[in-house]
């Protein structure tokens, strides 16, 4: 098992959270705002150190996805 820093993951995890809010039709309203929230967030993960070390590599990119998509789909 992969470990990633915590920013990332919470990054991550947010950005699914803001999608699936843009995506769900009875939240019309914010759509723009969610849409900025979006690209704020997929800079941040973006361009986090992690990417930089050895580790980052592209299937830790998905790895990444996996564990956020995961951790978004069980919270409260």
């Amino acid at each position: 098992m992969r470990t990633f820093p915590r920013d990332l993951v919470e990054a991550q995890a947010d950005w699914y959270a803001t999608y699936w809010l843009l995506a769900d039709p009875s939240s019309a309203n914010a759509t723009a705002a969610h849409r900025r929230r979006l690209q704020q967030l997929s800079m941040r993960i973006a361009a986090h150190p992690y990417w930089q070390t050895p580790a980052g590599t592209p299937a830790a990119r998905l790895a990444l996805k996996e564990i956020a998509r995961t951790r978004t789909e069980t919270r409260p």
